[in-house]
């Protein structure tokens, strides 16, 4: 982008600092009085999409075998759902041998299912579950055998998470700094990612999409109606580095489409499709809300906070020393056993 092109951006965000298919009747009655305010249009007419929004939830992207052929869980399915969330977080000890990890104060994991009770994110394919082709399946079931277990010869054994780089488009959350800010001006919208930092720069003005591969890919946005539909391209090759999620990876091959939908005061309707014939034998397609009323969602309320994870951090360091550190001890253990 050349200074005039990122000059308007940055004033553009200064001056602006239908609903998804999925949602029932009975969680569109849900909406509380206050939310079914009439959603905010920016003062050149597009749905305002401004603000600080979260789409946690313990709702899983995949179905559960227990609900197979289920899409929707009952009142009272909800109610044990939660309750056993809220009763998973508590600190217990860590296993023999391993060192820990932070304190449940430091996670913010949400504790509420989507409004609309459904079984999965995943609303197609129908069965809720991830459309692998076998190399696809093997490639995540790879990568989530490593985490937190390794082996660590070296920062490339750690993922692009642990390495403070991303873990990759679309809208999704882990365990704290789940919230996403998004700008708005009339030629561009920006999304910035709590986690990260991450941000994405997308032009509303029509131009074709870039030829410089990137982490995050190159995002195109359009208005369709109410809706504001991103289309991005032009992922770079980083699916061989190991990734916490490797739906998520950055391939070449992936084609995202996202939604956009402000539904009301504090709701936007957010939809993604992925399309990658290396990775999945369809397209498939994920819906959820974003909310501003982060309360609700059962997180912690606020706006974005500083994170600040950078490659190189010492952690990596400390990482690999322990590392180091066992295989020492287990090679005297060895050591001592044979005499």
């Amino acid at each position: 982008m050349n200074k005039k092109g990122y000059l308007a951006v940055v004033i553009g965000v200064a001056l602006g600092a239908a609903s998804v298919a999925c949602l029932t009747p009975k969680a569109e009655g849900q909406r509380t009085a206050a939310s079914k305010a009439k959603a905010a249009r920016t003062v050149w007419g597009d749905p305002d999409l401004r603000g600080v929004w979260t789409g946690s939830s313990i709702t899983p992207l995949e179905r559960a075998e227990e609900f197979a052929g289920r899409e929707f869980l009952t009142e009272a399915e909800t109610a044990a759902v939660e309750e056993r969330a809220a009763r998973d977080r508590v600190d217990r000890p860590p296993r023999p041998g391993d060192p820990g990890t932070y304190n449940q104060i430091w996670f913010d994991p949400a504790s509420k299912v989507v409004p609309t009770r459904r079984t999965s994110l995943i609303v197609d394919p129908p069965d809720g579950r991830l459309p692998f082709t076998e190399e696809g399946r093997r490639h995540q079931t790879r990568s989530s055998a490593r985490y937190g277990v390794g082996p660590r010869d070296s920062w490339l054994d750690l993922d692009t998470g642990e390495r403070c780089l991303t873990d990759g488009l679309p809208l999704y959350w882990t365990g704290y700094n789940n919230n996403y800010q998004i700008f708005q001006s009339r030629d561009y919208v920006v999304i910035l990612a709590e986690m990260f930092r991450d941000r994405r720069i997308i032009p509303l003005d029509g131009r074709s999409h870039g030829n410089i591969p990137q982490w995050l890919g190159d995002s195109r946005g359009r208005w369709e109606g109410d809706t504001l539909v991103v289309e991005t391209t032009m992922f770079a090759d980083k699916a061989h580095y190991w990734w916490a999620s490797a739906w998520r990876a950055s391939r070449p091959t992936l084609r995202l489409t996202e939604r956009f939908t402000r539904a009301d005061a504090e709701t936007i309707d957010y939809q993604f499709t992925m399309d990658d014939p290396a990775m999945f034998t369809r397209p498939w397609t994920v819906a959820f809300p974003l909310t501003t009323n982060q309360a609700s969602r059962g997180v912690t309320v606020g706006q974005l906070y500083e994170y600040a994870c950078h490659e190189g951090n010492y952690s990596l360091a400390n990482v690999l020393a322990g590392a180091r550190a066992q295989e020492s001890a287990a090679g005297k253990g060895a050591q001592k056993g044979s005499k």
